[in-house]
């Protein structure tokens, strides 16, 4: 079941999942859409190239959340992200709306709903580590592993390692436990921005199964 599950039931049910998603949230999307253009100045879309599987580059889409001349780079590197980041994008971070339009990532073949967190080439050390360590293997996801045990609070080699974790244990079972752990953390709204405190996870916690 393991391997028929990785290999086509997973995509299989983030397709149907995403379109489903898409026409309920349908409503939404163009609400969020038109707040977006008009509470300020820039583009709707947040767009940007990000690696996914086999560390291949592809177009990420989200909702635009920071200023239009925000500089490009990692969150880890801003002094003071949430000076850059616009009233209403505030909004769709906290309760992670701004994530929506990867729905067609995802449908489009780019990413899953579970997997490593796609990155961009400002998060170089990570992506190396990621090649390394087999994590590139599987798509990457909205969210995953590393995003429910700290998201941006924990070290870069954490972050690769959790990754792998997921690549070499994905499964159905997993999948689940990850999207439950998703809603929750989204509830209560942790790790949306970076603290400047990082963790360093024990070793027998990332072994751990």
């Amino acid at each position: 079941m393991g391997e028929f599950y990785r290999n086509f039931v997973k995509r299989l049910l983030d397709v149907c999942v995403a379109i489903t998603m898409g026409i309920i949230l349908s409503w939404l999307l163009a609400i969020v859409a038109i707040l977006v253009k008009f509470t300020s100045e820039g583009p709707i879309l947040f767009k940007q190239e990000r690696f996914g599987l086999n560390s291949k580059p592809f177009i990420l889409y989200k909702f635009r959340t920071m200023t239009n001349g925000a500089p490009v780079k990692a969150n880890s590197e801003f002094e003071n992200i949430t000076s850059y980041v616009t009233p209403f994008g505030m909004v769709i971070r906290k309760t992670s709306i701004d994530e929506l339009p990867q729905l067609l990532n995802i449908i489009k073949g780019d990413m899953s709903f579970i997997g490593p967190r796609p990155l961009a080439i400002t998060d170089e050390k990570v992506l190396v580590l990621r090649k390394k360590n087999g994590a590139d293997r599987v798509r990457p996801g909205i969210s995953g592993l590393a995003q429910v045990n700290g998201r941006n609070n924990i070290t870069d080699e954490n972050k690769a390692a959790y990754d792998a974790k997921y690549a070499n244990q994905l499964g159905l079972r997993l999948d689940i436990i990850l999207l439950v752990e998703t809603l929750i953390s989204v509830i209560k709204r942790d790790g949306i921005f970076k603290t400047k405190e990082l963790t360093t996870l024990n070793k027998d916690t990332l072994n751990n199964d």
